[in-house]
């Protein structure tokens, strides 16, 4: 079996098909992340890291397959330290005090402990291409957040361009048509 297949297995196992998501299920809406990130020419990490992005929970929906304080290792020895790093920072990240300006800041926020991590490049393109393809799909499957989730990515989109890949700030601008 690939990684992609072993992590979809524990998805499972760990009831991700059985919470209610936009669209579905969260099982359903990760591989719908994963694919889309896939589409759009991201590393293989960050499409692992798509398909496990709400492992810990998010900001956005709190339930969580893996719990962050005690089973790190056990998601980092399916899917790697890189792409395990990134479900953290995505799952663990305040939104409020990180997304608006983060272009400006580099620095996101951990929820879960209160400090506060500095992005590289790379690191933020990674975050803000999940992010932003989290959203999409968000946008694109639930229609009772439509009105307010386009309003939030038509004002937030331009904030991260500098930050994002071209192929999903060109999705982002095609899904949003901006």
């Amino acid at each position: 079996m690939s990684t992609f297949q072993d992590l979809g297995s524990l998805l499972l196992v760990r009831g991700a098909d059985e919470l209610e998501h936009a669209g579905g299920t969260l099982y359903v809406h990760l591989h719908r992340v994963a694919k889309r990130l896939g589409s759009l020419g991201s590393s293989e990490t960050l499409v692992l890291a798509g398909l496990a992005h709400a492992a810990y929970g998010t900001d956005g929906f709190p339930t969580h397959l893996f719990d962050w304080h005690e089973e790190r290792p056990v998601l980092e020895a399916v899917i790697g330290p890189e792409a395990e790093q990134l479900v953290y920072r995505y799952g663990s990240c305040e939104r409020e005090t990180t997304w608006r300006d983060l272009a400006e800041h580099s620095t996101v926020t951990d929820r879960f402990t209160g400090t506060s991590e500095e992005l590289t490049s790379a690191e933020l393109r990674d975050f803000i291409d999940l992010t932003i393809v989290n959203e999409l799909d968000v946008l694109d499957h639930a229609p009772d957040l439509k009105p307010k989730l386009h309003a939030f990515l038509t004002e937030q989109i331009p904030r991260w361009q500098s930050l994002a890949s071209p192929a999903v700030l060109a999705d982002a601008h095609r899904a949003l048509a901006l």
